[in-house]
């Protein structure tokens, strides 16, 4: 049971955000920097709203820090373009380490969606990707990897990598709070009020508990849902059942698992590969990190941050090792010496972000969804809000198509290289 506060106190904000991640903090950087870019220089001012300072359980800080080009739909390659220019241009700060991805096919029907993804890449302006054939796969990684089966695969030259997503957190909050003062509060939503007309209804003030005995009503004009995996909880709050329709967006548990290889065979620098059933493997410095998604069937909602700390070890068994173990004969001889479990914030509608004004609250911007995908858009991403908010239209890449509306109206927009 909530305690209630026995204080209370009132500020008003021009826009609240309701999140402290990377599509918060990204939010309230780059919604600043358009604000001063403006004139603005202290007004109208930006709030963040971070429950965990800590970021114990950040879906960002928990993640494999990828960053890669190799999608199927032209809007995440061009918000993945954005991120990979601004990581390359802060590399030594975020430890970018640029050795690809890999995603592999068994299948003619992968090569030929291969292909199909390499033209949308190629027409959303990136030219570091390629598909390669089985005889090019042996040449480049024939050394460790068995391309017995193997059929092509996706790679690229350059842009694609991992870096470390703690790193990109602290840029953002430097840049924000310290040098374009955004206030940064720890505390949670716990109740909003509306303002209701014929069409639709304004957020008009929202109440954070920042301790257990006291509250900050905010007086806002916009709020940005950025709350990650909890943005369901925030969209309950901020506009109450019953909805036109449920926010979609639900926490998944998602392991990864970190092991050493024992055999001189193995791979040095091995890009993020991605095998059958979407399980991958990486280099991490001289070692190695794997994962994999569960099958449907149990990737049920994680609706308890405690259930994160049992990692999933079947799927390590079950799973990813007898499949990387067959990709790369090393990896007979490997321990685990560490795993965890973190979230995604993963959309059941079409596993792509929400971007845009909420139907039902319109003052309430959504920066959801990303399922698994968002730590290398969060730089787009908070562009694109910012851009939302302050100039009322996308100027730097056109996310219209990643709307609310599309899924009041049942159209999916799939993205066929979840990971």
């Amino acid at each position: 049971m909530r305690r209630f506060a026995s204080s209370t106190s009132h500020v008003i904000v021009d826009t609240l955000i309701i999140g402290g991640g990377v599509m918060g903090l990204s939010t309230a950087y780059h919604l600043s920097n358009l604000r001063h870019a403006d004139g603005s220089k202290n007004d109208p001012s930006i709030t963040v709203i971070e429950r965990d300072p800590t970021y114990t359980h950040n879906s960002a800080v928990l993640s494999a820090g990828g960053i890669r080009q190799q999608f199927s739909l032209k809007e995440n390659v061009e918000m993945s373009l954005v991120g990979s220019r601004f990581i390359r241009e802060h590399k030594d700060e975020l430890q970018f380490q640029e050795h690809g991805y890999l995603f592999l096919s068994t299948t003619e029907q992968g090569y030929a969606q291969l292909q199909k993804n390499l033209q949308v890449q190629i027409e959303a302006g990136c030219s570091t990707t390629e598909v390669v054939s089985k005889a090019e796969l042996e040449g480049l990684y024939g050394d460790w990897m068995n391309t017995e089966d193997l059929v092509a695969a996706g790679r690229s030259s350059s842009g694609e990598g991992w870096f470390d997503p703690m790193s990109l957190l602290q840029l953002f909050k430097r840049k924000a709070c310290d040098e374009n003062k955004v206030e940064y509060v720890k505390g949670e939503i716990v109740a909003a009020r509306r303002e209701d007309d014929s069409d639709s209804s304004k957020i008009t003030h929202v109440v954070i508990a920042d301790s257990p005995t006291s509250t900050i009503t905010y007086h806002v004009n916009t709020v940005v849902n950025a709350a990650g995996a909890g943005a369901a909880k925030v969209m309950d709050i901020l506009s109450p059942p019953p909805q036109i329709i449920s926010f979609p967006v639900h926490p998944k548990k998602r392991c990864v698992f970190y092991f050493k290889c024992a055999d001189d065979r193995q791979p040095v620098n091995a890009p993020l590969t991605v095998d059958k059933g979407g399980v991958y493997f990486r280099s991490e410095g001289s070692n190695f990190i794997c994962g994999v998604s569960p099958d449907a069937a149990n990737d049920h909602d994680c609706l308890d941050v405690a259930d994160l700390e049992r990692v999933d070890h079947e799927l390590f068994t079950d799973v990813i090792w007898p499949t990387i173990y067959n990709r790369v004969p090393a990896f007979g001889d490997i321990k685990v010496t560490s795993s965890w479990a973190g979230l995604y914030e993963y959309n059941v509608f079409d596993q792509n972000a929400i971007i845009g004004y909420h139907p039902e609250a319109k003052n309430v911007v959504c920066v959801n969804g990303f399922s698994g995908h968002g730590l290398q858009q969060g730089v787009a991403a908070g562009i694109g809000v910012s851009e939302l908010i302050e100039r009322r239209a996308f100027e730097t890449v056109d996310l219209r198509r990643f709307g609310y509306e599309r899924i009041i109206k049942g159209e999916k927009l799939l993205e066929l290289g979840i990971v």
